[in-house]
């Protein structure tokens, strides 16, 4: 594939005239299932191939997309692309450039314990069923489950013009398992994620009957939890909850195409957004996390980059379109779903760095307040308002952890709330996911235990 992606790119500067050209080729092995309850909703498995072509003209951009690896086929792609690019050029306010980066040529291999592409449909169902069926017998007030899987195996190969020729292995695994309980009048939700870069031995190190027993008590837990008091609190989040903090409330506004875009870091780098204990990455290289990978699909090595360090913006997200606008170094975070669609700025595995307090520490600073332990949802905007659902909580009384609380939510300004940030844990989890930006993406997320000295604190999310 290579051979032939590069004489796509080698066409597209040597006789159409492009700046730059570059092509990226997949063959993928994908699976999906869903189950509700012990319903077999949707099950597809196949390969999936076919070529990406993006070529710069004039400063502008044009792309296409084919399901093929016919020459002919991607020559015709290829000139379709050109042709979008010299129009769009035709009406630039200013021509696109993209930063210089080292031409690369390399094989990445992956090795699974267990490649999911070996593991017969069949057995998948099984092992869904399992978690299914341990849900649904775990107590009669569960009423209902779900989940979802998706497996993904094959290979990538990236070529462009500058002389850079990548090709490299992909492998995930995840699902995404839900539970619903509903006793007198009260209705209560859990879900677990889970995701590896291993391969199906996922499911061994985290057994059917084990996950779908820990949704379950979740979700039973909460039916006789308080609910929450409504207003500002001290609140010391857990590793879960701090990783979708993170990334939603911070790492959206952290992608240089949405600080573009009006997000409200544009104008804070190098500016003090948040206390002395805060400290933020977004890190593509920690082995065996579900945003690691090793060059992205611009060709570009991934890194550990520096987003925050002790309260000040360090640095953004970059893909090279962007990097070349702020005069900085491409950052390794240009990532397309698949094929179809073109890459774009998106975060890899993106935390908070961890201090030095145990979490009975952060707790004892607590009068009255709440631990938030686990995350059902959140979201934020461009003006750095976010709102995160928690699923797992529980009152902080006199510095003691005490009775659960359900159905709380925390909002507020990302800016105002990293000000707040009075204590930071010497502890450290990350968490597997799924991010949605036009594009999914899998991704991870995390930190320590942090203590947050005011919050706002609601009742629904």
């Amino acid at each position: 594939m290579r051979e032939l992606l590069t004489k796509i790119t080698d066409l597209a500067t040597q006789k159409l005239g492009a700046q730059y050209a570059e092509a990226r080729g997949q063959k993928l092995f994908k699976t999906s299932l869903t189950l509700k309850e012990e319903r077999i909703e949707a099950a597809k498995q196949g390969i999936e191939s076919g070529v990406a072509i993006r070529v710069l003209f004039n400063g502008a951009w044009g792309f296409a997309s084919v399901g093929s690896l016919d020459s002919a086929i991607l020559k015709s792609a290829l000139s379709d692309a050109c042709k979008m690019a010299k129009v769009a050029s035709t009406k630039l306010r200013a021509p696109i450039k993209l930063a210089s980066v080292k031409a690369i040529s390399d094989r990445v291999v992956v090795k699974p314990k267990i490649n999911p592409s070996e593991v017969q449909m069949e057995d998948k169902i099984n092992t869904a069923l399992a978690v299914n069926k341990t849900i649904l017998s775990f107590d009669n007030r569960v009423k209902s489950c779900g989940l979802d899987y998706f497996d993904l195996t094959g290979t990538s190969v990236f070529v462009n013009s500058d002389g850079t020729s990548i090709e490299q292995d992909k492998l995930y695994v995840w699902s995404r398992i839900t539970a619903s309980a509903q006793s007198e009048g009260v209705f209560t939700f859990s879900r677990e994620e889970i995701g590896s870069t291993a391969g199906y031995a996922l499911f061994d190190q985290q057994p059917p009957e084990e996950l779908g027993k820990k949704v379950a008590k979740r979700a039973i837990q909460q039916l006789n939890a308080k609910s929450v008091k409504g207003g500002k609190f001290p609140v010391v989040l857990g590793p879960n909850v701090v990783g979708v903090f993170v990334h939603e409330a911070f790492g959206h506004l952290a992608e240089a195409d949405l600080a573009l875009s009006g997000g409200v870091l544009a104008n804070n780098l190098g500016k003090k957004i948040g206390s002395n204990l805060v400290t933020f990455y977004d890190d593509g290289t920690i082995e065996g996390s579900f945003g690691a990978f090793k060059y992205d699909d611009e060709g570009v090595a991934s890194q550990k980059t520096l987003l925050i360090k002790d309260g000040v913006v360090a640095g953004l997200m970059h893909n090279r379109e962007t990097a070349q606008k702020f005069g900085a170094e491409p950052t390794g975070n240009a990532r397309a779903e698949d094929f179809h669609v073109e890459p774009i700025i998106r975060m890899r595995c993106t935390y908070m760095a961890p201090r030095d307090q145990t979490l009975e520490e952060l707790v004892e600073g607590v009068k009255s307040g709440y631990y938030f332990k686990s995350f059902r949802g959140g979201q934020a905007n461009l003006d750095g308002t976010f709102q995160v659902g928690i699923q797992e909580g529980y009152e902080i009384v006199d510095g003691e952890i005490g009775a659960p609380v359900r159905n709380a939510s925390i909002s507020g300004n990302t800016l105002e709330t990293l000000h707040q940030v009075d204590g930071v844990g010497k502890d450290f989890q990350l968490d597997p996911g799924r991010c949605g930006k036009g594009q999914t993406a899998f991704i991870g997320d995390g930190g320590p235990h942090i203590r947050v000295k005011e919050m706002i604190v609601g009742g629904s999310a």
